[in-house]
């Protein structure tokens, strides 16, 4: 029943998740807290590092079914993709050193507080901005190559510290300060996220941080929600996705500091 309960939280995870670019992180974590750790339901977790590195385990496995999906759709923008990447390397392995220095009470705290800064920016940005629903990069498309870079490097050591796989940043990182439309920030923060959480899985796994029940469980329904999710992606208006993620964002957010 544990492992059906997995798989299907999987599915949504991944479904969402590859929806808004964000490879379901912010879904997990909470869920973990609050009904798989201590006191909860299920007691799979004991403690904060565990809980980050699991979750980014199956961000990494949602991340690559969704790149697949993307790459076939056309939607990711290599250029910005490949050097994007790269640069979250750095910060992804020493974020999963940090962590290790957390109570459960301060992850829930540093989490909550991170997810409600960058939810009323993104709230407040998607109401007065207009992004037109593009799926394809046009030939004239330029960005700040050195902006974009440089703050992957940050995206990489909150993406790993907090195990959200960084897309929550990313994405509001390429659709407000780089330009790019929202369909394509959200495939493209797909990609960076499949190789910025492969390096920080690394470093979780060589700390037995990662819990594989669970793990694999909801990774599984992740892949197949990734699917689900890219295809939907299509057919979804870029303000309907960036309210979806803002106020998902500020109603966890809000919850996980109000019980720290």
């Amino acid at each position: 029943m544990e492992i059906i309960l997995f798989l299907l939280l999987g599915v949504g995870v991944g479904t969402f998740g590859s929806l808004v670019g964000l490879g379901g992180g912010i879904i997990c974590v909470p869920i973990f807290i609050f009904f798989l750790s201590e006191g909860g339901i299920f007691q799979y977790f004991h403690t904060a590092a565990s809980i980050v590195g699991t979750s980014l385990f199956i961000v990494m496995i949602n991340a690559a079914s969704g790149t697949f999906a993307y790459l076939k759709q056309g939607r990711i923008y290599l250029p910005a993709a490949l050097p994007f990447a790269l640069a979250t390397l750095p910060g992804a392995f020493l974020g999963s050193y940090i962590v290790d220095n957390f109570t459960g009470k301060q992850l829930n705290f540093y989490f909550g507080a991170f997810l409600l800064i960058i939810a009323i920016i993104m709230y407040l940005n998607n109401m007065y901005t207009k992004k037109a629903d593009v799926l394809k990069i046009p030939p004239e498309f330029k960005f700040n190559k050195k902006l974009g870079i440089c703050s992957s490097l940050g995206v990489g050591f909150l993406s790993s510290m907090f195990g959200i796989g960084g897309g929550v940043i990313h994405v509001p990182i390429m659709v407000y300060l780089l330009n790019f439309p929202v369909h394509i920030a959200t495939a493209t923060s797909t990609f960076i996220l499949a190789i910025c959480s492969m390096f920080g899985v690394v470093s979780h796994l060589f700390l037995n941080h990662i819990v594989w029940i669970p793990a694999i469980s909801i990774s599984i329904g992740a892949a197949v929600g990734a699917q689900i999710g890219a295809k939907i992606s299509k057919k979804t208006k870029s303000k309907i996705i960036l309210t979806l993620l803002s106020i998902s964002m500020f109603a966890l957010g809000l919850k996980l500091m109000i019980g720290s």
